[in-house]
């Protein structure tokens, strides 16, 4: 009994040596502070408010109000409309960056990428500058007697997911454009299929993996995102929203409703991310690769025409950030903007809430440290050690993709509010909750340059007599830089931008940059708001530079 007992152990975990301990602990990370604040959502969802006792009054609560089950329908409205949107940005934009000659293309997909990685509350708030009530391309357009739509609503939410998130298609659908067998689109020329017909039939038929996962992307961005509709929305509650204002209600949240809501959001993700898998597998296109595409260049109209599609679509996108760092310098007093330009806004923020700054480098920096020394070490696991433990292990770290922020902060709140961890209130737990949400960025991003290593270095290292811990240290590790950097650097990105999760956990002696930007546009003081937005803007641009400067910008390290 104990001999089978020993080998079940091994078939798990191989020999017991640094990985095995490594995997434990991953096995241990993954079960506090991800498992364990979804389990107590779910738990506390069959709680009754009244009672105390198992029940499912949360549940017939909700669907029994068309109030509670609007939100559903408007989650789907905005996340397909800013699906929709995106592909229809960023599709033509891969293929003319990617099959023609246009000037400035890197120019152009660093700006896409700053555009993605850029908060998108930011986005909301430059067009509520741009297109509110009393924005200055309203004014614009008044004067020429046009009466442009209004940007609150779920028009407005649209309009931003998909400017915020069409690089997401740009980036996989270029990536598919580039290795697609040009002798298919040739043999379809020959037989008659040109242009418009050939792409439709040949060209997007063979590409349409890398758009769908794209696509898939986008849409769960826009089903999680919490900052833009709470900006733009008004009276149009998402999941997200209306989570968050039941959890934070002024006359006593009711965490179970709230946890329903959040229990609800992620059924629904998981329900798309598995349908988008199945639809992807039930028809597969494939092609040898033998002759990749040649880039062409186009003449008269035709070039004209994909330069003005190219560079409207990224000036666009780019547009509220632009907006942003102009109005950062405009002069104010309050939430009053003045003629000419000045520096108040800065000093406000220098003098009057210089925390905020350093508790967000603080906090984005220390869950990187834990992020690149965690993510590394499983990365080579899910890489080197393919056994039904690092499998297993696999499949838990994609549970924070379909976990939107706002549902991960109500679960720490609800897991690490009462002993025997108790981190409500602290700056730890908003450390724990950057960690877990983006320690998939850096373990994609090191399996992804390990499967570019020939481990034949490591075996024969091994067969010297070097131990596995050493020739990790010293072989493997050093070639992993560039991805491990890769991934650091979008890891601490997104983890400055955090919103969601940092908008439930905060408290006054732990708010961070993003929540002030949020919470100073609620209160109309946009020059703040802007001074804020640019430094997180100049702090995105310069981790951006880095990873194109020294690392290269890999698509893995930003789709996951």
């Amino acid at each position: 009994m104990k001999t089978n007992e020993v080998r079940t152990k091994k078939h798990i975990f191989g020999r017991f040596d640094i990985w095995t301990f490594v995997t434990i602990m991953g096995f241990v990370i993954v079960f506090i502070f991800l498992l364990l604040p979804l389990f107590n959502i779910f738990k506390t969802s069959f709680i009754s408010k009244e009672t105390g006792r198992f029940s499912l009054a949360n549940y017939r609560t909700f669907f029994s109000k068309v109030y509670y089950t609007r939100a559903i329908m408007n989650s789907l409205i905005v996340a397909i409309g800013g699906t929709l949107g995106s592909i229809i940005l960023g599709l033509p934009l891969a293929f003319f960056t990617v099959r023609f000659r246009i000037k400035g293309r890197a120019i152009l997909s660093t700006l896409a990428v700053l555009s993605l990685l850029s908060p998108p509350f930011i986005g909301a708030y430059s067009w509520i500058i741009m297109l509110g009530q009393n924005g200055f391309l309203r004014r614009f357009f008044l004067t020429l007697g046009i009466q442009l739509p209004k940007i609150f609503g779920p028009g407005g939410i649209i309009l931003v997911y998909s400017l915020q998130y069409y690089p997401f298609v740009f980036l996989l659908a270029s990536g598919a454009l580039s290795s697609v067998d040009r002798s298919l689109e040739e043999a379809a020329e020959n037989l008659g299929t040109r242009g418009i017909r050939k792409f439709f039939k040949i060209t997007l038929p063979l590409i349409i993996p890398s758009v769908s996962a794209g696509a898939l992307i986008a849409f769960m961005m826009s089903l999680a995102n919490f900052g833009v509709p709470m900006i733009l929305g008004r009276n149009f509650h998402v999941l997200p929203t209306m989570a968050y204002n039941i959890f934070t209600s002024d006359i006593g949240g009711d965490v179970g409703l709230a946890s329903t809501v959040s229990i609800l959001l992620i059924l629904v993700s998981t329900v798309v991310l598995f349908g988008q898998r199945y639809l992807a597998t039930r028809r597969k296109y494939t092609s040898n690769l033998l002759n990749r595409p040649i880039v062409k260049s186009l003449k008269g109209w035709a070039n004209a025409g994909a330069y003005f599609i190219c560079y409207l679509i990224v000036a666009i996108s780019t547009l509220p950030l632009a907006v942003v760092v102009v109005f950062s310098f405009r002069k104010t007093s309050g939430p009053v903007f003045h003629p000419g330009f000045g520096l108040q806004s800065y000093a406000k923020v220098i003098h009057d809430i210089p925390k905020t700054i350093t508790n967000s480098l603080t906090y984005s920096i220390t869950a990187v440290i834990l992020i690149v020394i965690v993510g590394t070490l499983i990365g080579f696991i899910l890489t080197r050690k393919s056994n039904a433990a690092s499998k297993a292990l696999d499949s838990f770290l994609m549970i924070p993709y379909i976990v939107p922020g706002t549902v991960m902060g109500i679960g720490f709140i609800e897991a690490f509010n009462h002993k025997p961890i108790y981190l409500t209130g602290t700056a730890t737990i908003i450390i724990m909750s950057y960690f877990i949400r983006r320690l998939p960025y850096s373990v994609r991003s090191s399996a992804s340059i390990l499967k570019q290593i020939d481990p034949a270095m490591e075996e024969a290292a091994i067969n010297l007599g070097s131990k596995p811990a050493s020739t990790f240290r010293k072989i493997t590790l050093p070639l992993m830089v560039p991805g491990i950097i890769s991934g650091a650097l979008m890891s601490w990105v997104t983890a400055i931008n955090e919103l969601s999760s940092s908008i439930v956990l905060y408290v006054g002696k732990t708010m961070t940059m993003p929540v002030r930007i949020y919470l100073s546009v609620l209160d109309g003081l946009f020059g703040t708001a802007s001074a804020l937005a640019t430094f997180l803007l100049i702090a995105t641009g310069i981790a951006l530079y880095l990873v194109n400067r020294f690392v290269g910008l890999g698509r893995e390290t930003i789709v996951g």
